[in-house]
Protein backbone atom coordinates (compact mmCIF):
# COMPACT_ATOMS: atom_id res chain seq x y z
CA UNK A 1 0.00 0.00 0.00
CA UNK A 2 1.31 3.59 -0.96
CA UNK A 3 0.70 6.18 1.51
CA UNK A 4 0.62 9.50 0.17
CA UNK A 5 0.23 12.74 2.15
CA UNK A 6 -2.69 13.89 2.93
CA UNK A 7 -4.23 17.72 2.48
CA UNK A 8 -4.48 18.45 6.33
CA UNK A 9 -6.79 21.65 5.50
CA UNK A 10 -10.70 20.91 6.32
CA UNK A 11 -12.79 21.98 4.31
CA UNK A 12 -15.84 24.13 5.48
CA UNK A 13 -18.38 25.25 3.74
CA UNK A 14 -19.42 28.74 4.45
CA UNK A 15 -23.09 29.00 4.53
CA UNK A 16 -22.95 32.92 5.53
CA UNK A 17 -21.10 33.66 2.42
CA UNK A 18 -23.31 31.05 0.01
CA UNK A 19 -26.13 33.29 1.71
CA UNK A 20 -24.82 36.86 1.05
CA UNK A 21 -24.07 35.78 -2.60
CA UNK A 22 -27.27 34.20 -3.54
CA UNK A 23 -29.24 36.96 -1.88
CA UNK A 24 -27.58 39.55 -3.73
CA UNK A 25 -30.15 41.79 -5.21
CA UNK A 26 -29.56 42.65 -9.11
CA UNK A 27 -27.90 45.92 -10.06
CA UNK A 28 -30.86 47.41 -11.63
CA UNK A 29 -33.41 45.54 -9.37
CA UNK A 30 -36.69 47.53 -8.44
CA UNK A 31 -36.92 47.56 -4.25
CA UNK A 32 -39.65 45.17 -3.54
CA UNK A 33 -41.17 47.21 -0.87
CA UNK A 34 -41.30 50.72 -0.26
CA UNK A 35 -41.31 52.14 4.00
CA UNK A 36 -42.28 55.38 5.09
CA UNK A 37 -42.45 56.17 8.76
CA UNK A 38 -45.21 58.29 9.25
CA UNK A 39 -44.33 62.06 11.37
CA UNK A 40 -46.27 61.00 14.24
CA UNK A 41 -43.86 58.15 14.71
CA UNK A 42 -41.36 59.86 13.85
CA UNK A 43 -42.69 62.37 16.72
CA UNK A 44 -43.06 59.40 19.64
CA UNK A 45 -39.58 58.35 18.69
CA UNK A 46 -38.12 61.75 19.26
CA UNK A 47 -39.92 61.84 22.68
CA UNK A 48 -39.09 58.86 23.84
CA UNK A 49 -35.43 58.83 23.13
CA UNK A 50 -35.22 62.56 23.82
CA UNK A 51 -30.77 63.34 24.89
CA UNK A 52 -30.55 59.60 24.53
CA UNK A 53 -31.02 59.42 20.78
CA UNK A 54 -27.78 61.05 20.51
CA UNK A 55 -24.28 60.77 20.76
CA UNK A 56 -20.79 62.27 21.20
CA UNK A 57 -18.55 61.30 18.62
CA UNK A 58 -15.67 63.02 20.30
CA UNK A 59 -16.11 60.72 23.37
CA UNK A 60 -17.16 57.86 20.45
CA UNK A 61 -13.60 58.37 19.24
CA UNK A 62 -11.73 58.60 23.00
CA UNK A 63 -12.91 55.79 23.45
CA UNK A 64 -12.01 54.13 19.82
CA UNK A 65 -8.34 55.06 20.25
CA UNK A 66 -8.49 53.88 23.95
CA UNK A 67 -9.94 50.69 23.04
CA UNK A 68 -7.16 50.02 19.91
CA UNK A 69 -4.24 51.07 22.12
CA UNK A 70 -5.21 49.01 24.74
CA UNK A 71 -5.72 51.63 27.34
CA UNK A 72 -9.69 51.27 27.75
CA UNK A 73 -10.60 50.27 31.06
CA UNK A 74 -14.15 49.24 31.33
CA UNK A 75 -15.94 50.36 34.91
CA UNK A 76 -17.68 46.98 35.80
CA UNK A 77 -19.43 48.84 39.13
CA UNK A 78 -21.22 51.63 36.90
CA UNK A 79 -21.76 48.92 34.46
CA UNK A 80 -23.83 46.58 36.95
CA UNK A 81 -25.21 49.39 38.40
CA UNK A 82 -27.37 50.92 35.11
CA UNK A 83 -27.89 46.99 34.21
CA UNK A 84 -29.81 46.95 37.24
CA UNK A 85 -31.34 50.22 37.15
CA UNK A 86 -32.62 49.24 33.56
CA UNK A 87 -33.83 46.27 34.81
CA UNK A 88 -36.00 48.11 37.26
CA UNK A 89 -37.32 50.34 34.67
CA UNK A 90 -38.33 47.11 32.33
CA UNK A 91 -39.93 45.77 34.87
CA UNK A 92 -42.07 48.65 36.11
CA UNK A 93 -43.04 49.31 32.53
CA UNK A 94 -43.72 45.59 31.98
CA UNK A 95 -46.44 45.72 35.49
CA UNK A 96 -48.26 48.95 35.08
Amino acid sequence: MKITQIDTKPVVPNPVAERRASASPEPNAEPSAKVEISQAAQAAQAAALGNEGSFDTDKVERMSQAIANGSFRANSEAIADKLIANAREQLAKAYR
